[in-house]
């Protein structure tokens, strides 16, 4: 059960803008975290990583997540409906390990705008020896493995019951574990259920403080979006600097860019390089409402590469582009798994017209697998507007991708009829995981 949050500040949430990250600590007693890594230890070594069932395994880990301090920052940076994904996992980095390669997890899309979110919490002391994760702050605005445009690499370090929240795209590693101890690191993943309609933090009303920084155009957008506020700054950029290799330098130019640059963004959307498509669909986001027409007009185009592409750009306009619900609702039967993923995810976030989720529900059975999964995840979103969808919402249930399934769970309690909420228990006493049974005591 959540505790009153303790919601982050102005200059807090303006340090996860910037930087990707930000450290917190549970009130939790020391006892608490002993207790936990040795539950994690005792399970891992009788029956190995329990993966997504990290969580019942261990129920009591769900009070690090209700923590005032924990679960006011999720609200503070996702909002007050956030949703707990059911991908969740234990990272294992073995004494004497080498660590990983610097990646980007790939569970969503590239945006800038922070719908999905990832909390790490360390149950023992880790300093630098022990392997923690590695991040390079900022990099969750690039699309390539940063280089000489952000600073070199931090540790997360801290005591027990450390809890760091990252930008899902943040760039990050285990690091090597140099000592002779075990490292655990236990994995959440978060996302938005509704687009921000103003501040969700305990905000005195601060401006965003200028600097000299390339970046600042960016950071004042994402501040501004997460206000509420949708305005495009449109102060001029040079659509060519999209192209450069430099991606601070392109970067910038993507927030500056006005509505007399969206006809070339459009065709930028269909171009050959991967980051020269995202940094237009980025500016087609900053430029705002404005892009919507445009974009409409591309989902009808010939290009099934351009169709995904404004799918996507609509999806990450949010609200703004609700007048493209009734195309993106045509490319549900698109004959491109790309194209439908997009569109489905984009319909889960901008729109709430009453056709919305009878058009989507029939894509919780198609053939491609995220199709079903975007599917699942925009009817959690629609939340009680989902009803019509209840008969498929229940063949959900017992899909064979277990992310459809547990979000067709979810969206039944959202939509909190007395109808869904029968279909739901009924479904949970028999699914229920009972975290006292393991190989070493089956009953």
């Amino acid at each position: 059960m959540h505790k009153t949050p303790r919601l982050l500040n102005d200059a807090k949430m303006q340090e996860f803008i910037r930087n990707g990250y930000i450290t917190l600590q549970t009130d939790l007693p020391a006892e608490f975290h002993r207790e936990t890594y040795q539950r994690i230890e005792k399970v891992f070594e009788s029956e190995g990583n329990p993966g997504n069932n990290v969580l019942p395994r261990i129920p009591s880990i769900q009070q690090i997540l209700d923590e005032p301090t924990i679960h006011g920052a999720l609200q503070s940076i996702l909002g007050p409906n956030y949703y707990l994904h059911p991908h969740r996992h234990c990272h294992f980095n073995p004494a004497g390990s080498e660590g990983q390669n610097m990646h980007k997890d790939s569970w969503s899309k590239r945006h800038h705008r922070v719908r999905w979110a990832m909390a790490f919490y360390y149950p023992q002391d880790t300093p630098v020896e022990l392997g923690p994760t590695g991040i390079i702050p900022g990099s969750q605005y690039h699309n390539s493995k940063p280089s000489d445009d952000l600073p070199g690499e931090v540790p997360l370090t801290g005591s027990a019951g450390t809890v760091v929240l990252v930008h899902y795209d943040l760039w990050h590693r285990a690091m090597p574990n140099l000592s002779q101890d075990r490292r655990y690191m236990v994995k959440f993943l978060f996302t938005r259920l509704a687009e921000p309609d103003g501040p969700s933090w305990d905000t005195a009303g601060d401006a965003w403080p200028q600097d000299n920084d390339l970046r600042q155009p960016l950071w004042q957008s994402m501040w501004d979006w997460h206000r509420g506020n949708t305005s495009p700054l449109a102060n001029g950029g040079d659509i060519a600097a999209l192209r450069e290799a430099r991606e601070a330098t392109a970067l910038q130019a993507a927030y500056r860019l006005d509505e007399r640059a969206i006809p070339a963004l459009i065709e930028l959307l269909a171009d050959e390089t991967d980051t020269v498509r995202m940094n237009a669909g980025y500016a087609l986001n900053a430029i705002g409402k404005a892009a919507v027409p445009a974009l409409i007009e591309a989902c009808g185009d010939s290009d099934t590469s351009l169709r995904a592409q404004a799918a996507d750009a609509l999806g990450d306009l949010g609200r703004q582009a609700t007048a493209a619900s009734s195309a993106l609702i045509n490319l549900l039967t698109d004959r491109s798994d790309a194209v439908r993923r997009n569109a489905i995810d984009a319909l889960g976030i901008i729109t709430n017209i009453p056709a919305t989720a009878t058009a989507l529900a029939p894509n919780l059975t198609d053939n491609d697998e995220w199709v079903r999964r975007n599917a699942a995840l925009a009817l959690l979103r629609l939340g009680p507007q989902a009803a019509p969808a209840t008969t498929h919402l229940v063949t959900a249930l017992n899909s064979d991708n277990r992310y459809v399934s547990a979000k067709a769970a979810q969206t039944l309690k959202r939509i909190n009829t007395p109808e869904a909420q029968d279909i739901l228990m009924n479904y949970l006493f028999t699914a229920r995981w009972c975290p006292k049974t393991s190989a070493a005591s089956r009953y």
